[in-house]
């Protein structure tokens, strides 16, 4: 069988494509200020003292940073990017990225706002997703000390059933409409937790197609092994397993918490281990893509391009809705729109919420940016390029 000419990710006509010239400038002078850990961290200082002191500086954050990686702050503010993605081939997840108070109020916002996604996604083709945090929905102290096979009080288990009752009535709302929705990793001492009620909503609700997935961090040691179990017992009870496969992106926290508490860091010794993980379980779910519903959520071009080789090599049509491609908006357009282009299943995570509230999402943002090894300079060299190419023309 041929298999299908290799894709280049260094295209950057259509990379840039959706970019005027003057949004070029703007992201050479948003990825030039996040190539400077000082800068990023003076930034961000400054920006939560402004929003401390009330000053009105949501404008200059809509026309920088949250304008380049979020979509708005409502889902109706979110149509723009919406269809700008779209007329390049691109979908998007609504990802609502408003971290809340921690109590039952905050909680139960964060499920009515996460239903409103979910709404908007039926029936639309260029929306195929949505997503959520369980730690959105409920207090990870409680799945902690679950987890750590504590006893509950009273008022802990009816906050636990609470939760529980709120990731099924979203993972039925996606059912009942016919989207999908994507349930993100947690930390690892209450993920386990998190599993189950995320393969009790797989059980319920992916006998006929894939409606819920999991998510699968390969900077875990054990999430390789952990990830064929879990397919293994989807097999078993037969349901379709949902696997969004990521990286990860909270190393230290992770390490950092085994060192202090004395246990063994389930985190791999180098990203060597995370790459070869990572790329082996692509190769373990297109295997057994009858059974696996696939989204790669990665920002790796090797594993990009190892995903599109073992499409062809499966024989599978490059729209087939098993397989997605993910990355987040803002990061990585010479990935997904030389993908989109190629005509491969591809979706941004498009974050919004009131830019204050956001304020936590894009520190997270600019920080891994700065800490994940050449992620920020990469960027930055293919804009240059970019702008380089354009005054060529």
């Amino acid at each position: 069988m041929p298999v299908k000419p290799k894709i280049s990710f260094e295209n950057l006509e259509v990379a840039f494509a959706s970019k005027s010239n003057g949004e070029l400038k703007k992201m050479y002078y948003i990825f030039a200020t996040m190539n400077s850990n000082l800068a990023v961290s003076l930034g961000i200082k400054l920006a939560d003292l402004a929003f401390s002191l009330k000053l009105p500086i949501n404008g200059i954050m809509k026309s920088t940073m949250f304008g380049h990686f979020c979509g708005g702050e409502s889902i109706e503010d979110c149509q723009k990017t919406v269809n700008k993605l779209a007329e390049f081939g691109v979908k998007t997840i609504l990802d609502y990225s408003v971290e809340g108070k921690g109590d039952e109020a905050s909680f139960e916002a964060t499920k009515k706002e996460i239903l409103r996604t979910i709404e908007r996604s039926a029936g639309d083709d260029n929306i195929p997703f949505a997503v959520f945090k369980v730690t959105g929905l409920g207090d990870y102290g409680i799945m902690t000390k679950l987890q750590e096979s504590k006893t509950l009080s009273d008022q802990e288990r009816a906050d636990f059933e609470r939760l529980e009752k709120r990731v099924d009535e979203l993972c039925a709302a996606a059912y009942q409409v016919g989207t999908k929705v994507l349930i993100d990793a947690e930390d690892s001492w209450y993920q386990d937790i998190v599993d189950g009620l995320v393969y009790k909503a797989m059980e319920k609700y992916n006998t006929k197609t894939c409606v819920v997935y999991n998510t699968y961090q390969m900077y875990r040691h054990d999430m390789l092994q952990r990830l064929k179990d879990a397919h293994q017992a989807a097999q078993e009870k037969g349901y379709f397993l949902g696997a969004k496969l990521v990286r990860g992106a909270y190393m230290e926290k992770e390490r950092e918490r085994a060192v202090k508490k004395g246990y063994q860091s389930p985190i791999q010794p180098d990203k060597g281990s995370t790459d070869r993980d990572y790329n082996a379980a692509l190769s373990y779910c297109m295997e057994n893509i009858g059974s696996i519903a696939l989204v790669s959520g990665s920002h790796n071009e090797d594993s990009n391009l190892m995903l599109t080789e073992l499409i062809a090599a499966k024989g599978l049509d490059e729209k087939d809705d098993r397989v997605y491609f993910a990355q987040l908006y803002g990061m990585s357009d010479n990935i997904s729109f030389n993908l989109a282009d190629a005509g491969y299943n591809v979706v941004k995570y498009v974050p919004y919420g009131p830019v204050e509230k956001v304020m936590p999402y894009l520190s997270r943002r600019a920080e891994e940016n700065t800490s994940v090894a050449g992620q920020s300079s990469r960027e930055f060299d293919l804009i240059k390029k970019e702008m380089n190419r354009r005054k060529g023309k």
